[in-house]
């Protein structure tokens, strides 16, 4: 009889699951949009379409959640009870593996409040955890769809200096900037173009996703959100919106000028998660010899700063095994769930 583990990470816009059998073979990741803060049900339709693709048997269910964080919640506490209850509801389990951070696992009928500190945003521990044990050093990276998380890793270990997301931020640990959702006026209050230096709009009239589409860099699979104007997702419309960031229109300027718009804006990004990078690295006596490990649908500006810093790159997929060739997303593009899995099934809870 084969057992599966299924890896769930619960986000505030997506729900990503991985897959995995006893092994700790990947056999397939998942994503689907779940704009949490809409309401309860936006996760229980991602979870409901998630499962119709999954084995119908012998599942074993472990979790790990950032959407705790989101307005719908008036705390963290009652967002971790309600999206556990939840998931207690629509899995027909009352116990399964929920990650606690540095205290491990924890079962989803046994939380108390001692836990909901560890429990609460600690899908990046997870990851930085498996890497950790593959890596003697490093400097793990994930840049997702709305965070980037950086955390040193030394002698086989997670080197954090924050775990919540206060302490986090605090250390640069955290960068709250990503590659879709974040707003441009979250990146950019001036930028160069056109020859001259131009303040940007304080409005959300354009995300990120409009800049990586037009520097061709965005897999359309990995923008499952809404444009800020609620319109189309082509090139063009991506042009008009960063447009609007200037108080121009469209026709004001060529497609190319635009393009260019969007990598100047992508440069600003890039230097803030780079500049965060570096702040890490200076903890490490010596940094020449640590690699980056790249994460998340937005690991190819990881490539890029260790380029740039003259240090080895390290995909995060290229650390698992897969028995067959994935498709649509990709196991760095799911990271957390994917390591969260691993470690249930390492740990052999539940």
């Amino acid at each position: 009889m084969t057992n599966y583990r299924v890896g769930w990470d619960i986000g505030g816009a997506h729900l990503k699951a991985a897959c995995l059998n006893q092994a700790g073979d990947v056999l397939a990741v998942y994503q689907e949009p779940c704009p949490l803060w809409q309401g309860l049900d936006t996760l229980e339709k991602a979870l409901t379409a998630i499962l119709a693709r999954l084995p119908e048997k012998n599942l074993k269910h472990t979790v790990t959640m950032t959407g705790e964080l989101v307005d719908l919640f008036v705390d963290r506490a009652q967002g971790v009870y309600d999206i556990i209850a939840l998931m207690q509801q629509v899995l027909a389990q009352p116990s399964f593996a929920v990650y606690a951070g540095q205290l491990g696992f924890v079962a989803a009928d046994a939380i108390e409040p001692k836990h909901i500190d560890a429990i609460a945003s600690a899908n990046w521990l997870a990851s930085a955890s498996y890497v950790a044990q593959k890596l003697k050093q490093g400097l793990f990276v994930d840049i997702g769809s709305t965070t980037t998380d950086i955390l040193l890793l030394t002698k086989h270990q997670a080197d954090a200096i924050g775990y919540t997301d206060f302490q986090r931020l605090t250390s640069s640990e955290l960068v709250y900037t990503g590659l879709v959702r974040t707003a441009v006026m979250a990146v950019v209050q001036s930028v160069n173009f056109a020859g001259t230096e131009v303040g940007v709009m304080s409005e959300y009239f354009a995300t990120m996703a409009d800049v990586y589409r037009l520097t061709h860099e965005l897999n359309e699979l990995h923008d499952q959100n809404e444009t800020a104007d609620g319109g189309a997702k082509t090139e063009l419309a991506s042009a008009r919106r960063l447009a609007r960031m200037i108080g121009c229109d469209l026709q004001d300027f060529t497609l190319q000028d635009w393009q260019e718009l969007a990598y100047a804006m992508r440069e600003q990004q890039l230097t803030r998660i780079q500049i965060a990078c570096q702040k890490q690295l200076q903890r490490m006596p010596d940094n020449m010899q640590t690699p980056l490990v790249g994460a998340g649908i937005g690991r190819f500006l990881v490539q890029e700063i260790a380029q740039r810093l003259g240090l080895k790159y390290i995909d995060f997929e290229t650390l698992f095994t897969s028995p067959c060739k994935l498709t649509e997303m990709n196991i760095a593009d799911c990271a957390p769930a994917v390591a969260v899995a691993y470690l249930a099934i390492e740990a052999k809870f539940c």
